[in-house]
């Protein structure tokens, strides 16, 4: 049978106070929706279908894909008012998966044992279920059903098995259902969960399946359990990455905020932080307080404490940082070294090259074996246009120096320290471009001159 997953995602959240969607709010620097529709999209479902009420326009922009079906509440009157919203849209020979936006650690495995069994519901044991619906069960552990904690019986109340409020259930059944649900309770709602005492009281079996962690099933409703919510991502993510191999010198201290693929022996140091796209290869080391983002970094590279890179590649056996910037677009080939305080930007680096102390490497080129001493400066922009500075194999440019773009030194060019170059070098050619050095003696400082000035016939 065909799946389809509806999302609820219409609530205003006020227990954030804040004017973003709670759905939006993030989790792993993505928002909350973001990791439940990657659950959803895991179990392969025919549509998705996201329930959208407050902060509408929002929650569209920040995640619209053309294969989510939006559907509007207008009314916020619970649960199963919400879920009947979408009804018209699902096909009713399919099984529907009903999923919350700000449900979001739940994982696919779980979600799929439920769709197996439907109809389904997915419970959890609690230590404290204040709040929380009790699920109810019979003498032989079979579904009765569900009673919000409102309206419970303190015996009721004391029962530590909740309703998350996620379910799998034939369509056609919850289009006979839903229309039927009554608003007779505490809170004057629909609840989606009475289409279950519906099918038990018509003698249909439902299964009741305990998620295996409590984590799992955490909802968010304020700052703290989003908090709470991080914690665990990050733990999973630590877990995850120690089982594939890698080494983490504190799993506690480290933050994936996208994808990161590790191959095996790959060291990672405390705090940092990875974002976006990021892979690593074999025996790839992790300096701490690192942030990788949007960047590959092939087998044997390592990476210094304090760096930053962005949007680049990195070839094998590289060394970067410490306190190194690389900005979108950096390529460093093989063997390539990038020191402490060098910035690049959009600049491909040979095999072999090095850039090692002090320098901004920005629209540029440079081949193998190339040396930038310490100080050195592309000036790639005009202030209108960027241009490109392009250095051959083997160029050494000296200490202190400024590359004024467009610029060209051929293969074996040698570059005289302090020169500002704003003419290109020929091959095995040097260019020295600074001002003739002048000595004058008997020179004195500003303090020794104000002095004399005070006293004229001093030094005469």
């Amino acid at each position: 049978m065909k799946l389809e997953v509806v999302i609820l995602a219409a609530g205003q959240g006020t227990r954030m106070r804040s004017a973003l969607p709670k759905v939006l709010h993030p989790l792993a620097k993505r928002p909350l929706l973001a990791h439940v529709l990657d659950s959803a999209r895991a179990l392969m479902p025919v549509r998705i279908h996201v329930v959208i009420g407050h902060g509408s326009e929002k929650v569209r922009d920040a995640l619209d894909d053309t294969n989510i079906v939006w559907v509007m509440q207008e009314e916020q009157l619970g649960t199963g008012h919400a879920v009947l919203q979408a009804m018209p849209g699902v096909d009713a020979d399919s099984t529907v998966l009903i999923l919350y936006g700000d449900v979001p650690l739940l994982r696919s495995g779980t979600l799929q044992d439920l769709v197996d069994n439907a109809p389904a519901l997915l419970t959890a044991e609690l230590d404290d279920p204040h709040g929380y619906g009790r699920v109810l069960r019979d003498s032989g552990d079979q579904l009765l059903g569900v009673v919000e904690h409102k309206d419970a019986t303190e015996e009721q109340r004391g029962v530590n098995e909740i309703n998350t409020g996620v379910l799998a259930y034939p369509a056609q059944l919850l289009a006979d259902y839903l229309p039927r649900v009554g608003n007779a309770n505490s809170q004057g709602e629909y609840y989606l969960p009475d289409v279950l005492s519906m099918a038990v009281k018509e003698g249909r079996c439902v299964a009741a399946l305990r998620a295996n962690e409590p984590s799992e099933v955490m909802g968010i409703n304020d700052r703290v359990q989003l908090a709470e919510a991080e914690t665990v991502y990050r733990r999973r993510a630590a877990e995850e990455l120690m089982i594939a191999g890698v080494s983490l010198a504190d799993p506690s201290r480290i933050d994936i905020r996208g994808r990161l693929h590790c191959d095996r022996d790959v060291f990672i140091d405390v705090n940092c932080v990875f974002e976006g796209k990021v892979s690593l290869g074999e025996g790839v080391r992790i300096g701490a307080n690192c942030v990788l983002r949007d960047c590959s970094i092939a087998a044997g590279t390592e990476v210094h404490p304090m760096s930053h890179i962005d949007g680049s590649e990195l070839g094998r056996d590289c060394s970067v940082g410490p306190y190194a910037r690389l900005r979108p677009g950096t390529v460093l080939a093989d063997g390539a070294r990038i020191g402490n305080f060098v910035e690049t930007k959009k600049a491909v680096i040979g095999q072999g090259s090095k850039v090692n102390h002090l320098s901004y490497i920005g629209d540029a080129e440079l081949g193998t074996g190339v040396n930038i001493g310490a100080g050195t400066i592309t000036c790639n922009y005009d202030g209108v246009s960027k241009h490109k500075t392009s250095l051959g194999d083997g160029v050494f440019v000296g200490s202190n120096s400024t590359l004024v773009a467009p610029l060209e030194v051929g293969n074996g060019g040698f570059v005289g320290a302090g020169s500002t170059v704003t003419r290109d070098v020929p091959d095995s050619a040097l260019g020295v471009a600074r001002a003739k050095q002048r000595n004058i003696d008997g020179w004195q400082t500003p303090k020794q001159r104000a002095e004399n000035d005070n006293n004229p016939g001093r030094g005469d």
